[in-house]
């Protein structure tokens, strides 16, 4: 009777495993050609970590499949978001092989050139910062193609970067060399003091004094990057761009990404298409709630918990968070990249697991750690 209730404990065990240990979405999963990104959408009826792992590892697949490259608005920050998610739902890691492909296959006998300054810097962004959340090491890929984005860097410290009129992401050179900033600051093993990345570095502060930032969202990723990366702002400089940053929050408790780029001179409206200020959306909400969090906002503050619910309550039924194209019609294709700043939000602010040295993403013990007082 003993051996019977232990087989049957153990079978009952067994199969509670198998149901917890559900596959993860492959490329087999998901079809070719790019699906409706709609306002429309319904909203959730709770909040599901899982289906935003769904529709981060949907998303990412299908843009590899259908256009086959990675790029800063679809893939790029599913590597960063994507590990947080690890307990929701395994990934079949084959959007990290996708990157590492880069290397491997792609740029083996032709190395990159400086009109290709964009494939590097989103590759290689990608790879460090999911090593910063997975490992917490740099790896060989990782360091590789850091190393070819200084080889593509040009002369005035700057990078080639789409202008397709896909604001904030891909309008201007200033955001790409953020990026790259960003991915240096942030990568493993202080690989921004090895002699590559300080020449880089110097090169990279004089193209950001002779171009300075030209909106809001700009000014907040220079605040970002300026905390690994000295040289490029002061404390002050910090202080104001937060100020202004929380400020916009909505009454919902979220932000808007329009509302980021209503001080940019020049900027271009599609006719017909004004900024819409007064709509929360994932990405701005997820961006401005990352970065307050890396500038010394504590987790318990009360409009960051504002923003947890914005976050919990505007959930869509396929898993995203819908974020409109602010300037022009791209398919709405922003709410892909919003989608995982939500997800770093959430984890920036305890409620999704941290990385692997218990800080989240960043490592510099902001995110996913007990608060701290606001930058000095």
């Amino acid at each position: 009777m003993r051996f019977r209730l232990l087989a049957l404990t153990l079978l009952c065990l067994c199969s509670t495993a198998t149901l917890r240990a559900e596959p993860p979405i492959t490329l087999a999963d998901v079809a070719e050609g790019l699906p409706e990104i709609s306002v429309d959408e319904p909203l959730a009826a709770e909040f599901s970590a899982r289906k935003a792992a769904e529709y981060l590892d949907r998303s990412a697949l299908n843009w590899q499949k259908t256009k086959k490259c990675v790029t800063c608005h679809t893939n790029l920050f599913y590597m960063a978001a994507r590990p947080a998610l690890r307990d929701a739902l395994p990934d079949s890691g084959e959007v990290r092989r996708f990157y590492e492909d880069y290397r491997d296959v792609r740029w083996k006998e032709k190395r990159p050139k400086e009109s290709q300054g964009f494939w590097t810097i989103v590759v290689a962004a990608g790879l460090t910062l999911n090593d910063a959340q997975t490992t917490g090491k740099l790896s060989p890929a990782a360091r590789d193609v850091l190393d070819l984005m200084w080889e593509t860097q040009r002369a005035d410290g700057g990078w080639k970067w789409p202008d397709c009129n896909y604001a904030p992401l891909e309008i201007d050179d200033h955001y790409g060399a953020t990026v790259a900033a960003l991915a240096v600051g942030l990568a493993p093993d202080d690989y921004r003091h090895e002699p590559q990345a300080r020449a880089g570095l110097e090169k990279l502060r004089t193209y950001f004094k002779n171009n300075p930032p030209k909106s809001l969202h700009h000014r907040a990723m220079i605040a970002w990057t300026s905390l690994r990366i000295d040289g490029l702002a002061t404390p002050e400089f910090r202080r104001q761009t937060l100020d202004e940053l929380l400020a916009l929050q909505l009454p919902d408790g979220g932000w808007s990404t329009a509302g980021l780029l209503t001080d940019w001179k020049g900027l271009e409206l599609e006719e017909g298409r004004p900024l819409q200020t007064k709509t929360s959306d994932g990405y701005a909400t997820g961006l401005v709630m990352v970065i307050a969090r890396e500038l010394g906002v504590p987790a318990d503050d009360a409009r960051l918990r504002r923003g947890v619910q914005w976050i919990r309550t505007h959930q869509r039924e396929s898993g995203k968070w819908f974020t409109r194209s602010p300037v022009f019609y791209a398919n709405n294709l922003i709410s892909n990249a919003g989608s995982a700043y939500v997800v770093l939000a959430l984890q920036a602010c305890g409620e999704l697991p941290t990385g692997p040295l218990g800080t989240g993403p960043f490592g510099t013990g902001s995110l996913g750690s007990r608060p701290k007082k606001p930058a000095e």
